[in-house]
C-alpha cells in the first residue's frame, strides 16, 4: 500500500507532520481529517513492497465501454430514487466484465458494513481509477450522487469517442503498414528464392541492386529464427523500457514529438487535462488536488510531471496562469482563457471551452490524418516496386539478351 508523508496543523493550531498509509490520496486525507489534522502538504513515498496478485494481473481493468455503461445505469438507478446498495446488487447479474462484478460484490459488502460509498471504491483500483473515487466522494458529500455519476458517464462517453476516433484515422495506415511487411517476408522467403535458382543456371553477371535483393532473400530464408527472436527481443526490452519510470518519461516526451501524429497526441492529452479539469473543479474538488489527480489522468508521464509542477506551484502562492505558462503545455489562446478564468473566478467554464477547442482540432486534425500519411506511404510502395523492377527485371532483360546471342 503506497505512503504518504503529510505536513498540517492539529486542532490546536500546532504544525505536525509524518507519513501514514493509505490506498490513495483522497483515502489519506480522510484519514488525516479524523484524526483531527488539516493536511496543508501530502505527497506520495514509496509504496511498501507487498506479494504479488497474480490473479488481479491476470484479470486487469475494464474498458471504458463498461465505466460508461455502468456510470449510466448508476445514474439512472440513483436518479429514480433507488438506495445506492440496492442498485449495485441489482448491477452485479448485469456486469460483463469479472473484474467489475467481483468489485460491485465487494462494495456491496461494504457498504453493508457502514463504509462509504468512495471509500469502498479504494480497494479496487484496477477498476476505479482515482479521478473517479475523488468525484463520487464530492458527490458523496454534497448529496449530489447521481449528477457525480452524470458527470464521470459524459467524461467517459467523450473520452470513448476520441479514441473511436483516433483508431478509425489509424486504420488505414496501420493495414497497408502490415499488407507491406507481410508482403516483404513472402517476396523474401518465396519469390526471391527462385529467382536466385534461374540467375544461378545462366551464370550472367548480376547488377548491384539484384545482389543486394538476393542477400536479403538468403539472409531471411537461412537466419529467419534468429530474425524472429531479434525481434521479440526488441519488444520485449522496449516494452520493458517504457515501464521503468525513467523509460515512461522519455517516451512521454517523444509521443509529443513524434512526425505527423505527434502533434495531434499533444492536442489529445491537453482536451484530456482540460476536460478532467474541468470536472474535478465543477464538482468541488480543491484545484490543488485536482491537479494532482488529473496529472493521473492524461496517461503520458512527461505531460503528468509538467501538470504536478503546475500544482507544485500553487501550493507555492503562484497564480495558476503563471504556473500553466511555466508548463510550456498550453497555446495562447488557452492560456487567455487561464487569465480571464482566474479573473472572473470561472475556470471550470473555460477550461471546458478549451477542452471543447483542442477537440475540434484533434477532429479536424484526425480528418485530415490520412491525407497526408497517403503520399509517405505511396512512395514507400513505389520504393519497393522500384528496387524489385531494378534487382528482378534488370538481369532478367541480360539473360534474353545472353539467349537471344546465342540462338543468332
Amino acid at each position: 500500500m503506497p505512503t504518504f508523508h503529510y505536513q498540517g496543523r492539529n486542532s490546536s493550531g500546532e504544525s505536525v507532520s509524518g507519513s501514514l498509509e493509505a490506498p490513495s490520496e483522497m483515502a489519506a486525507a480522510d484519514m488525516l481529517m479524523r484524526r483531527g489534522v488539516l493536511p496543508t502538504a501530502l505527497r506520495a513515498g514509496k509504496a511498501a513492497r507487498e506479494g504479488i496478485d497474480w490473479s488481479r494481473l491476470v484479470e486487469g481493468g475494464i474498458s471504458l465501454e463498461q465505466l460508461v455503461m455502468f456510470t449510466r445505469q448508476m445514474y439512472a438507478l440513483s436518479k429514480a430514487g433507488i438506495p445506492i446498495m440496492r442498485a449495485i446488487h441489482g448491477l452485479v447479474d448485469s456486469a460483463h466484465s469479472k473484474p467489475l462484478r467481483k468489485a460491485l460484490l465487494a462494495l456491496e459488502a461494504d457498504l453493508g458494513n457502514g463504509r462509504p460509498l468512495s471509500l469502498a471504491m479504494q480497494s479496487h483500483p484496477r477498476v476505479f481509477s482515482s479521478l473517479f473515487i475523488a468525484i463520487i466522494h464530492v458527490g458523496e458529500n454534497t448529496g449530489r450522487l447521481e449528477e457525480a455519476f452524470l458527470q464521470l458517464s459524459n467524461y467517459f462517453a467523450l473520452e470513448l469517442e476520441t479514441r473511436k476516433r483516433i483508431k478509425a484515422a489509424l486504420r488505414y495506415p496501420l493495414m497497408v503498414i502490415m499488407a507491406l511487411a507481410i508482403a516483404l517476408v513472402i517476396l523474401n522467403l518465396k519469390v526471391i528464392p527462385v529467382f536466385a535458382g534461374m540467375f544461378a543456371k545462366f551464370g550472367v553477371e548480376l547488377p548491384l541492386m539484384t545482389r543486394f535483393l538476393l542477400g536479403m532473400s538468403a539472409m531471411f530464408v537461412r537466419w529467419w529464427w534468429l530474425m524472429g527472436l531479434t525481434v521479440a527481443a526488441v519488444v520485449g526490452a522496449w516494452v520493458y523500457w517504457i515501464r521503468t519510470p525513467n523509460g515512461r518519461l522519455i517516451w512521454g516526451r517523444w509521443q509529443l514529438r513524434l512526425p505527423i501524429i505527434g502533434s495531434i497526441i499533444t492536442r489529445s492529452l491537453l482536451a484530456r487535462f482540460a476536460r478532467s479539469f474541468a470536472m474535478m473543479l465543477r464538482a468541488g474538488v480543491p484545484l490543488n488536488q485536482a491537479l494532482s489527480l488529473v496529472a493521473d489522468a492524461v496517461d503520458n508521464a512527461h505531460v503528468a510531471q509538467r501538470i504536478r509542477e503546475m500544482r507544485s506551484g500553487v501550493e507555492r502562492g503562484e497564480s495558476l496562469l503563471r504556473c500553466a505558462a511555466a508548463s510550456q503545455l498550453f497555446t495562447p489562446l488557452v492560456m487567455q482563457m487561464f487569465a480571464v478564468g482566474e479573473e472572473t473566478g470561472q475556470v471550470e467554464e473555460l477550461m471546458q471551452e478549451a477542452a471543447e477547442y483542442y477537440e475540434r482540432e484533434v477532429d479536424y486534425d484526425l480528418r485530415t490524418l490520412t491525407a497526408r500519411i497517403e503520399p509517405i506511404l505511396l512512395v514507400i510502395v513505389a520504393g519497393m516496386v522500384l528496387v524489385l523492377a531494378l534487382g528482378i527485371f534488370t538481369p532478367m532483360w541480360d539473360m534474353f539478351s545472353v539467349v537471344q546471342g546465342k540462338g543468332h
